[in-house]
């Protein structure tokens, strides 16, 4: 099994990232709503959500929202939440979002806090901008939120250590192969623990080939969850707004 298989379907991964900042993210997504205009009770898929927080924002915000997500732990999780207009699935991004999963087409598809990346091979890659290409509405927006490569390059810290509850957690990170790879080792009741993420460090010209490629035009890149201007040297989001070329 890859990687995210393992990893996001463990107690650990959430213990590890329990503390994120959920108000900023609360606040970049209202920030992005207002930039993208999106009328309420449009269609909005949340495409790897997670354990569901920000799928569940938005429905407060007034839209029918979908959220899609490959781990199986995550979405029974996030049934609880589901209402007439909020629905959670089991969904692997690389296939197409098939009418069980959604009878109409969304107006907004949003992968956010470093959803993509995670493939070995760039043909999955395309599937990705393939299947939201496929669900999205003619002038439908797609928002891309992934870290900046230069970025991290400049940034990168080697090693660190952090304590959650009862368990320490020893971090290295390195850049190997284009990929930002951050080992995690941990002991938790006598057994040793060992993960790993590895995350390809697309370019902006990647993601706008494979954009380009499946009928997207970029609009708008943002720097940061405030939507400050993108700076390739010094921010450390690479917000990508696609807007779908229509073909009337």
């Amino acid at each position: 099994m890859a990687w995210f298989e393992t990893w996001f379907d463990t107690p650990y991964y959430h213990i590890l990232y329990k503390d994120r900042d959920f108000a900023e993210a609360e606040n970049f997504i209202t920030l992005l709503i207002n930039y993208l205009n999106i009328p309420k009770n449009s269609k909005i898929i949340d495409l790897a959500c997670g354990k569901g927080r920000h799928s569940v924002f938005l429905n407060k915000m007034g839209f029918e929202v979908l959220g899609l997500d490959l781990s199986q732990q995550s979405i029974e999780h996030n049934k609880e939440f589901e209402n007439s207009t909020l629905k959670f699935k089991v969904h692997d991004m690389r296939e197409e979002i098939s009418a069980d999963l959604s009878t109409e087409k969304a107006d907004a598809v949003l992968n956010l806090f470093t959803s993509f990346g995670y493939f070995e091979d760039e043909n999955d890659d395309r599937k990705v901008f393939q299947s939201i290409s496929n669900i999205l509405k003619d002038s439908g927006y797609f928002v891309l939120d992934f870290l900046n490569a230069k970025w991290v390059e400049n940034s990168l810290i080697i090693e660190e250590n952090t304590t959650k509850g009862e368990i320490d957690f020893k971090i290295k990170k390195k850049i190997e192969d284009q990929h930002i790879i951050k080992d995690i080792n941990f002991n938790h009741k006598g057994r040793d623990y060992h993960f790993f993420e590895k995350v390809k460090l697309h370019t902006i010209g990647e993601i706008n080939k494979y954009a380009e490629e499946f009928g997207f035009e970029q609009i708008q890149i943002f720097g940061d969850y405030h939507l400050n201007d993108f700076d390739l040297e010094s921010s450390p989001r690479c917000i990508n707004v696609f807007k779908k070329k229509s073909h009337t």
